[in-house]
């Protein structure tokens, strides 16, 4: 799959493009770097092209940022920022000069390194911001300057631009990612610690190599993970969304409190529970019996159960956080709106390859 803006924007360049992108949450159950789906929390990245400053040098790069939100002390407000990065490779990959004097702001309700993608959330909008400043189709000799950003979070960055439930492999040096389909009623109930859970070193505490055993558990139930979702058979992620290659390590290492809230939720009833990302949050899918969530009798849903088990068991370890109760979200990053305006059917989407952005 791939957004793709089209060549005829190069006939009217941007001067301004405000972009949305949703959380999403990785690592889902057995699936390390491997299963993600997007969330209905959203960060919005507004990018204007301004005038320079009453004695700025015309080819002095001035990049002024400002957040607001989640992490808005914590985000870097120069270059090092992921919404510049990937701002400065579209427009590299496109093969045209980054403006010199550009006004960013980000507006973040995703939680700050929580396990949420917030990092990728940036990376992408700064991508799809670019290449829609830049008016042109990203071409062929791009395509490696952003699957070195892109590489290493595919599980995120997918479900962050197309939406949805995304497989994601890496095979013949790029990067491909398959939709799976979401069955209808399916809520997520998040747990988002007030602590934060940098993916560095969550990931330094899992071990070089995996045992024959465990790779065989992850396997099976990343197979019935998938089929669960495919079927609409939820009752399958109780034992599908076990895990042995990272969530005993980092439960035992970084988050006593993982195990004892995966167990509230699925005694609250919910479907499965699982790490998001690299945590330290905890995610739980629940439905209602059968049906549309919305037709159902308030007694037949069970996320204000889990929500409650969730939040009552962290209280009682002493873990401060908050619970959100949300829904996948099905399109991804899309553009809000630009100058001049045109047509959103200017962000194109198609099978293919996850590098051909």
């Amino acid at each position: 799959m791939a957004t793709v803006l089209p060549t005829d924007l190069a006939a009217h360049k941007l001067t301004s493009v405000v972009v949305r992108v949703p959380a999403t949450t990785a690592n889902m159950g057995p699936g390390f770097d491997t299963i993600g789906m997007a969330l209905d929390i959203w960060t919005e990245i507004a990018v204007e092209i301004v005038a320079p400053l009453q004695g700025d040098a015309l080819n002095v790069l001035r990049v002024t940022l400002t957040n607001e939100g989640e992490g808005a002390t914590e985000l870097p407000k120069d270059e090092t920022n992921l919404v510049i990065v990937g701002l400065k490779a579209a427009f590299k990959a496109a093969g045209e000069e980054m403006p010199r004097h550009v006004k960013v702001h980000c507006k973040n309700r995703i939680p700050f390194a929580r396990g949420l993608g917030s990092s990728s959330a940036g990376i992408v909008g700064g991508i799809i911001a670019g290449l829609a400043l830049s008016g042109m189709r990203l071409p062929v000799q791009g395509k490696e300057e952003l699957l070195q950003l892109i590489e290493g979070h595919p599980d995120n960055v997918a479900p962050a631009i197309y939406g949805g439930l995304q497989l994601g492999i890496f095979a013949d040096n790029r990067w491909y990612s398959s939709r799976v389909q979401i069955p209808d009623g399916l809520q997520c109930v998040v747990f988002i610690p007030d602590s934060t859970g940098p993916t560095s070193v969550a990931r330094a505490i899992l071990p070089p190599n995996v045992s024959r055993q465990d790779a065989v558990f992850n396997i099976g139930r990343t197979a019935i993970f998938v089929n669960a979702f495919r079927s609409g058979n939820l009752d399958e992620l109780r034992f599908a969304t076990q895990d042995m290659l990272h969530q005993p390590q980092r439960g035992a290492a970084q988050y006593p409190h993982l195990e004892p809230l995966i167990n509230a939720a699925l005694g609250a009833g919910a479907h499965g529970c699982f790490l998001s990302g690299a945590g330290p949050t905890v995610l739980a899918i629940t439905s209602g019996r059968a049906g549309d969530i919305f037709t159902q009798q308030l007694a037949e849903r069970q996320e204000n159960k889990v929500a409650n088990a969730m939040r009552e068991t962290a209280a009682a370890m002493g873990v401060p956080g908050c619970v959100f109760i949300t829904n996948p979200d099905h399109r991804g990053a899309f553009i809000v709106r630009a100058e001049p305006r045109y047509s959103d059917r200017s962000v194109a989407r198609y099978e293919g390859d996850i590098a051909d952005l």
